[in-house]
């Protein structure tokens, strides 16, 4: 038994130890009168797993809930994302494009633009910043 524990403990080491996680957030411009602060930086904030070299999937904040995010990463550095919250996936879906720029090391600025798959949406341009672990 103890042989199982200890193979098992090693094996999920080394998946951890190999993967690739990401921290992104979207930064959002004060309202006209407000000031910079840290929460135009982490009301959007989220975390991801890399499943592989193009897909990556996780959760970022929105609001008060959390929503369920994906990208598909294209050569290049251009990403499509998807993002969906958990109730109502397909009623509330967003889908966008994005380039990642290398600013320094795994951190990222990352211009999108993004839009919601409903009737008379307009769609709008985002910056972000990612990091990766």
């Amino acid at each position: 038994m103890k042989k199982i524990v200890l193979t098992m403990a090693v094996a999920f080491s080394t998946l951890i130890a190999s993967a690739q996680f990401m921290a992104v957030t979207t930064i959002d411009q004060p309202a006209d009168s407000a000031e910079w602060g840290v929460n135009s930086f982490t009301d959007n904030l989220g975390l991801g797993y890399a499943v592989n070299d193009h897909v990556t999937l996780g959760m970022v904040k929105n609001g008060e809930d959390y929503d369920l995010f994906g990208r598909y990463h294209t050569h290049g550095n251009i990403y499509f994302s998807a993002q969906a919250s958990t109730e109502e996936l397909l009623d509330n879906l967003i889908v966008g494009i994005g380039y990642s720029v290398i600013l320094w090391g795994n951190l990222n600025v990352e211009p999108n633009y993004t839009m919601r798959l409903e009737e008379d949406s307009e769609g709008e341009f985002n910056i972000g910043l990612s990091y990766r672990f």
